[in-house]
């Protein structure tokens, strides 16, 4: 493919480049491969493009000049190639079977079923080495591992709201506080999830469609509908036309809502609201990522974005870690988590 020799870190950032042309959404990691000769020439590249298509260690072996150029190869992979048979065989057997020398990963796969590619390959007499650019890789698919780790959706809790804290007017409207750039935006995070939630009470104030559209209409992926609540949804409520199937939880349980999507192959959940399903998520502990869309306005009034976070004393407030901060128009979007998850495995 290239006769520029590559180090390794160098082919790990490339791998990373590859692994983020994979969807976002779905069961499966995005994972990309560099596969170098020897003298750190490229010798193919490959990425997984979602269930079902082969994995990233599979598809760089297949797009080799010649299968013999893999023996004594290294192979430079995002996450750790998996043990275990699903829709296609493990990667660390393909590896053995094509002779590669030496495996470089970044990150261990945290599956139960999937884990243990590296003692396979070590046992098969393959070099092996781990956390080569791991912090970049870890926090590139951060949603598929938590939820991997903790068996249950990683869970992005999104609202738009004034500088000073409303996310509606004192009479309820709230169409809209944030300008195009910024809902393109949630468009383009809603497309990139597995399922979009709201409560009851955004479904009867608001009426939403919960798509995700782009400049020509909808937008490929879907995410699927969620309303949590008890008040039924209405016959007519937009949401019950949606692409997908709705699905509608009575329960106030949040953890045992994530839990049967999780079981469902959910990995990814999108909290649009309103105040108090997103409050009830953060209070719960089950936020890992806020995004939040400040406009240049202000509205005053007794509709804020966020009611009772389980805040009662200022020494229990909900400290965050800003990871990126941008301007999208003329509102500022707040990218946050809170301390990391334990990444103990399950």
């Amino acid at each position: 493919m290239t006769t520029t020799a590559l180090t390794e870190h160098d082919a790990m950032r490339r791998a990373l480049e590859l692994a983020l042309r994979g969807p976002r959404h779905g069961v499966n990691p995005q994972v990309g491969c560099v596969l170098l000769s020897p003298d750190g020439d490229v010798l193919a590249e490959g990425w997984h493009r979602g269930a079902g298509t082969p994995h990233a260690e599979i598809d760089a072996l297949s797009a080799l000049e010649v299968p013999a150029l893999a023996i004594g190869a290294t192979a430079v992979v995002t996450l750790e190639p998996c043990n275990h048979h699903g829709r296609t065989g493990p990667c660390s057997v393909a590896l053995i079977d094509a002779g590669v020398a030496r495996v470089v990963y970044a990150v261990a796969d945290p599956g139960v079923r999937s884990a243990g590619g590296g003692e396979r390959m070590r046992a098969a007499g393959i070099h092996v080495e781990s956390g080569l650019e791991a912090d970049a890789i870890d926090d590139a698919i951060r949603p598929w591992l938590t939820a991997t780790r903790h068996r249950r959706p990683f869970v992005t809790v999104k609202w738009a709201s004034s500088l000073d804290g409303r996310a509606a007017a004192a009479d309820g409207t709230s169409q809209w506080i944030t300008g195009p750039a910024a809902r393109a935006d949630v468009h383009r995070r809603r497309s990139e999830a597995d399922v979009i939630v709201v409560g009851t009470g955004t479904v009867l104030a608001d009426d939403p469609a919960l798509t995700a559209r782009d400049g020509s209409g909808l937008a490929p992926h879907q995410p699927a509908p969620v309303v949590v609540g008890r008040t039924e949804v209405p016959e007519r409520a937009r949401v019950r036309r949606h692409p997908e199937p709705l699905r509608h939880f009575t329960t106030h349980d949040l953890a045992s809502v994530l839990a049967e999507l999780y079981d469902d192959e959910v990995r990814s959940v999108f909290v649009e609201g309103g105040p108090t399903l997103a409050s009830a998520f953060i209070a719960a502990g089950l936020a890992d990522e806020l995004v939040v869309y400040l406009a240049p306005t202000l509205l005053g009034g007794p509709k804020t974005a966020l009611t009772d976070v389980g805040v009662g004393t200022i020494a229990d407030q909900r400290a965050l870690r800003i990871t990126d901060i941008s301007q999208l128009g003329d509102d500022i979007r707040i990218v946050a988590r809170p301390g990391d998850p334990s990444p103990s495995k399950e």
